[in-house]
């Protein structure tokens, strides 16, 4: 009998929740993978997530400048790392297991979607885009768009891109779990020699890129309210946007 799919935050919940038994002694690991439409898959980092942050997260926290917003923050390793350093930090996500976990590690989260009523619109000093995040939605153009009315004048966002040539591109991805799957839902993937257009689409400029133990970072800056300053710079793209 097939199994009716699962909304992705409540499957992402659940998968989330078993992984934390399985790390207190309770259980094996949770078999998750996330399934592209081409029927790729790749593994979910769900001990990763649930763990401190690495060498390359760190890199990353030290740049942002508080008050930050955790986009898609799950079960909240970032905010809970830039609280425990003294800077003011919010996490948004969409599933309510992962905004427990993320505030029983100390950090502030609320359940939400981006696209929705975001607290501090327009006084955001940094907004981080990790772990994959660039993807929400299927639209990073769209995405990159509300992150810049979330920053403050002169504010930055900090996104994990794709390495060089691995592509840029819409997709529809699916959750996986033995006896378990999600619905099919928007996502997208930006390397980091695609993110020039993107974020000209969205009215940021591309500053300063990071690579860390094989992790790729790009810094997109705001200008301010005076939009003919900003400075864009030009990336190039061998993977155009598509549906």
């Amino acid at each position: 009998m097939r199994t009716a799919p699962l909304p992705a935050q409540l499957l992402y919940g659940r998968l989330l929740a078993t992984t934390v038994q399985h790390l207190l002694g309770d259980g094996p690991p949770p078999q998750a993978r996330l399934r592209l439409v081409d029927g790729r898959t790749e593994p979910l980092p769900l001990e990763r997530w649930l763990g401190p942050i690495d060498a390359a997260d760190a890199v990353v926290l030290d740049r942002a400048t508080p008050p930050v917003l955790d986009i898609g923050c799950g079960p909240g390793r970032h905010s809970a790392a830039l609280r425990a350093a003294g800077k003011p930090a919010l996490g948004v996500d969409l599933s309510p297991v992962a905004v427990r976990l993320a505030r029983g590690r100390g950090a502030a989260a609320i359940a939400r979607s981006v696209f929705a009523d975001v607290p501090g619109m327009g006084r955001w000093r940094t907004a981080l885009l990790l772990d994959g995040n660039i993807g929400i939605g299927g639209d990073p153009a769209g995405l990159l768009h509300r992150v810049a009315t979330l920053l403050a004048p002169h504010g930055t966002a900090l996104v994990e891109l794709g390495a060089p040539g691995s592509g840029t591109y819409r997709t529809r991805v699916r959750l996986e779990a033995p006896g378990a799957v999600s619905e099919w839902f928007g996502w997208a993937r930006v390397s980091v020699d695609g993110i020039g257009r993107i974020a000209a689409e969205a009215g940021l400029a591309v500053g300063e890129t990071v690579a860390v133990e094989g992790r790729r970072f790009a810094s997109l800056a705001v200008a301010g309210p005076d939009r003919s300053s900003r400075r864009i710079v030009p990336l190039r793209t061998r993977d155009p946007v598509g549906p």
